[in-house]
């Protein structure tokens, strides 16, 4: 007979303050909850409907937003299930720049439906295996359904096709106004090759005032803040870039002077002004004619500048000052003195402007293609202006992944995901074993797409629900919810609209990308199966008022 060997209490193999949770209902139920949760949050801010979240982070700053990458990094999750989530957004918003939203619903969704799995009895293993083999052939048969490619990249009608759907699920309303401003950014900026496009090259300049409708884009960079010194417009300039400060330099040490008489009052800082003089002459001599400093000028350098001329711009931004020597073509230069010729940039006109009651400092370049371009954006609240600039940061990154990944689109407004589901359920059908079950459950977690759009529009979303599986059962694969039908409308196709005949489609790289971070968050909270946590670092909390007396 075998000795049986006494099995060691976790609580002698950690040090003290270990938690130690094991099992189905401990470790995977409360993990699938801690993700539930997370998307729960993010579900209501979806699609154009979507409502905004008021958020107050550790600083006290306020964001009013209904982006969810935007919530979920100021919402500071510690949950590390849920955390998981965020990063799987994060992963996706870095790549695609849009579609974060998407990736915490679905693997929320994944996660719930497993749970039903998990509670029926079927083992973690078989629930992995399935959604693995579901989300390969899902990733297989997206292709299938892309109803056009965009492939002229330089023809603004394609473009604006292509951005206008991102910016109405950001700024429903709005996207008439915004579209046209990006799409114009982007074409100014295009590269011979497509390929090459770059994000940074739009640059984003808030104003406060005015509303949306006054918004506009500027060839060039936009500075908030006026010219230093006397000069206000200069054209074809040549410019020269300084990141240190324009200014007499301070000795190290302290010293005391004695002066005997006014005279030695009069030439005490002579030499300085002179060798100031000089030095500023060289780099007026050079034909300068605009210094854009990163930090401090004198009044005396000041002084010399508007005698000879030049124009001052204080950028107090290091990430500006690159991208304006990016611009103009200049180097940063980190000492006083005359550049050398190829150290010197050129600009066509840099000017002061006036928006609204703000003076900015605009860097214009005249020619067809500029190396940067402005959206300069009005609005009433700052918040506002904050939410505006998320929605063109996505639409630029809509274009980015148009150039770089994949110009295919497929239908949007769940079209896409109910066609995936009807096809994934087929092959559920025909497979043997228990993965059957899990592909189902998979495909069957691709309805919150238009179940939530429903949802958020206030429609009837079990109605239209099954309204759409009839349709795409008939064979209109493009059809998805219209969220602008009435709620009272009658008919098998009431509520439903061809999201591609009505503009709107969704990037095929963005929506792949999407289900591939969304599965792979959701298999990796599934395959845990125990969490052990120790004690929180640090001692017990600080009281409030120290001079409190507890009894």
């Amino acid at each position: 007979m075998a000795l049986r060997i006494p099995k060691l209490p976790s609580n002698q193999l950690f040090k003290d303050g270990y938690k130690h949770l094991q099992g189905v209902d401990e470790a995977v139920i409360r993990n699938i909850d801690a993700a539930n949760e997370l998307a729960k949050i993010v579900k209501t801010s979806f699609g154009p409907n979507g409502r905004n979240k008021l958020i107050i982070n550790h600083l006290e700053k306020l964001f009013v937003t209904s982006d969810a990458m935007t919530i979920v990094r100021e919402l500071e999750v510690v949950h590390p299930a849920a955390k998981l989530l965020v990063m799987a957004s994060q992963a996706q918003e870095a790549e695609m720049g849009d579609g974060t939203n998407l990736v915490t619903i679905l693997a929320g969704e994944m996660l719930k439906k497993a749970e039903e799995l998990l509670r029926l009895g079927l083992h973690t293993s078989d629930i992995v295996a399935g959604y693995e083999v579901a989300y390969k052939k899902a990733l297989s048969l997206i292709d299938s359904l892309a109803v056009k490619s965009f492939e002229n990249l330089k023809d603004r009608d394609t473009l604006l096709a292509a951005v206008r759907p991102v910016i109405m699920a950001k700024q429903y309303g709005f996207e008439d106004v915004i579209t046209p401003l990006i799409v114009d950014a982007a074409l100014n900026i295009m590269p011979s090759n497509p390929k090459d496009f770059s994000v940074d090259s739009v640059r984003v300049v808030k104003v406060l005032g005015g509303s949306v409708f006054d918004s506009a884009v500027v060839r060039g960079m936009v500075f908030g803040r006026e010219p230093e010194g006397e000069i206000k417009k200069v054209t074809k300039a040549k410019v020269a870039i300084f990141t240190c400060p324009l200014d007499i330099s301070q000795t190290e040490t302290k010293g005391t002077v004695l002066i005997h008489n006014a005279d030695e009052m009069l030439n005490f800082s002579k030499d300085e002004e002179k060798r100031m003089e000089a030095q500023l002459k060289e780099i007026a001599d050079t034909g300068v004619k605009v210094v854009v400093v990163g930090s401090g000028i004198g009044e005396l350098a000041l002084h010399f500048m508007n005698r000879f001329g030049i124009m001052v711009v204080k950028v107090l931004s290091k990430f500006d000052l690159r991208r304006l020597a990016r611009v103009t073509g200049a180097t940063a230069l980190a000492r006083i003195g005359a550049p050398m010729a190829e150290e010197i940039g050129l600009c066509d006109v840099v000017e002061t402007i006036e928006i609204g009651s703000d003076r900015v400092t605009v860097f214009r370049q005249e020619d067809e293609k500029t190396r940067t371009a402005t959206v300069v954006l009005r609005g009433s609240t700052q918040n506002q202006l904050d939410d505006l600039e998320r929605a063109v940061d996505d639409g630029v990154n809509t274009v980015k992944a148009l150039t770089k990944a994949d110009p295919k689109v497929v239908p949007g407004a769940g079209a896409a995901e109910i066609e995936l589901s009807l096809q994934l359920q087929a092959i559920a059908a025909k497979t043997p074993g228990l993965n059957q079950y899990a592909i189902q459950k998979f495909a069957e977690a691709l309805e919150v797409v238009p179940r939530t759009l429903a949802e958020n529009a206030g429609l009837d979303a079990t109605e239209l629900v099954s309204k759409l599986y009839a349709a795409h059962q008939a064979g209109k694969a493009a059809f998805g919810i219209n969220i602008e039908a009435e709620s009272t409308s009658e008919g098998p196709e009431a509520g439903l609209v061809n999201a591609s005949e009505a503009g709107i489609v969704d990037l095929l790289a963005v929506k792949a990308y999407a289900i591939r971070m969304a599965a792979d968050a959701a298999l990796t909270v599934l395959r845990v199966d125990q969490i052990i946590m120790s004690k929180a670092a640090g001692g017990p909390k600080v009281k409030e008022n120290k001079n409190w007396d507890e009894d």
